[in-house]
């Protein structure tokens, strides 16, 4: 079955997701291993290609799968897999060669479309970003996120979950052995959408998660950083199949939610559909505009998002509270049709009322998907010069 969504269509086309189920490789042992967090369960050779029709590998790249110890948004430990990249050329540029920890934007909640799994197929539509990074000579680890190929369901946008992977898998990348990196090695942040949500978040818990990190900077763009005001965004309009994600992730997250106490028979359904499903895909394609201007009151006897449990998840979950300890970009699409402007704006005030260094770029004739590409550019000459050390200025002095 398929979940029935919209998605944009440039994102669609970008990936046609396989759709093989989960193998070995992804299943933890049980009991977990003892421990740290970051700690290299397995591993193993994989191909990384850009090539979906006759996978043939990029040149140059070492690449490998990785399955590591992570922390639930709970605290629990739990096993998260993901990408190991690094160029196979010398590093020539100063210092160490510099590790990005990728995280990666929405895919929905189906183990097919793990980044993990679509790098290996060519089939991932962030691909190219990925690979301009290589291009720059850097290392890249790719979290595949709790419950996005392991086992489980993913906790889409949960921010606590999200943030530990990001930062457990630059840990995981240093500690493999082969990687070439080492716990001095330099290390940013980097995602948009979800990805960017998940970046921000590592930012804000590095300083008492991964304190040990040589990190420099982050990057953030398109961040859902208020998710109940992002619910309230797209509801009623064509991107509901996010708030609907979002659900699941936090009732995943957070068992006490009980998001089933609150869905109708059509909600049940939807649910029951969506476990499996891979969004970026043109296996949706045939159901594209069946959910368009939906909301979830469609698919509920009662608002969840208007139960104090609820509201209290979603609270922990908004980003804000505390500032980054390094330099920030922050970009975000002013037509963004998916991720709320405004959100995102009081956000950048809330980082720098709480004195980080950020800077702020509002793309003013882009909207959601032209907001990645537009940015792109722009967040590889702040890493850029960050990882040469030079300073930020930072514009947190503008409106």
């Amino acid at each position: 079955m398929r979940l029935r969504v919209h998605l944009p269509l440039a994102i669609l086309l970008f990936c046609a997701c396989p759709q093989s189920g989960n193998n070995s490789f992804y299943t933890p042992p049980a009991p977990l291993p003892a421990g740290q967090p970051g700690d290299v369960i397995r591993s193993r050779a994989s191909v990384y290609t850009l090539d979906p029709v006759a996978g043939t590998p990029v040149p140059g790249v070492w690449s490998r799968q990785v399955l590591y110890l992570s922390e639930s948004a709970l605290g629990e430990a739990n096993a998260v897999s993901g990408t190991v990249l690094v160029p196979t050329a010398p590093w020539s540029g100063p210092g160490q060669r510099p590790l990005i920890s990728y995280a990666v934007g929405t895919r929905g909640v189906g183990d097919a479309c793990a980044p993990s799994k679509t790098l290996s197929t060519g089939t991932d539509y962030e691909g190219l970003f990925i690979q301009a990074l290589l291009d720059r000579g850097w290392a890249v680890a790719i979290s595949d996120y709790e419950g996005l190929g392991t086992p489980g369901m993913h906790t889409y946008v949960v921010g606590q979950s999200e943030g530990r992977a990001v930062l457990d898998m630059a840990r995981a990348a240093q500690r493999l052995a082969g990687s070439g990196l080492g716990a001095s090695t330099p290390v940013a942040l980097m995602g948009y959408s979800q990805g960017g949500g998940a970046a921000g978040w590592a930012g804000e818990l590095a300083p008492g998660y991964a304190p040990e990190l040589n990190l420099k900077a982050v990057v953030a763009g398109g961040v859902p950083g208020d998710l109940l005001a992002t619910a309230e965004f797209v509801d009623g309009g064509p991107f509901v199949a996010l708030e609907l994600l979002a659900a699941l992730g936090l009732d995943a997250a957070y068992p006490e939610l009980d998001l089933e106490d609150y869905l109708d028979a059509d909600g049940e359904a939807l649910v029951a559909e969506a476990s499996n499903t891979c969004l970026a895909s043109f296996d949706g394609v045939g159901d594209l505009f069946s959910t368009l201007f939906a909301s979830r009151s469609d698919f509920t006897h009662t608002d969840p998002l208007a139960a104090p449990a609820w509201q209290a998840r979603l609270d922990e979950n908004r980003l804000g509270s505390s500032a980054p300890a390094v330099p920030v970009f922050q970009f975000h699409a002013v037509l963004d049709e998916m991720v709320p402007f405004g959100q995102a704006a009081d956000l950048r005030r809330d980082w720098c009322d709480q004195g980080a260094n950020v800077t702020w770029t509002p793309l003013v004739v882009a909207e959601h998907v032209l907001g990645m590409v537009e940015g792109q550019p722009l967040a590889l000459a702040f890493l850029a010069s960050r990882f040469a050390g030079l300073p930020a200025l930072g514009n947190c002095w503008l409106p």
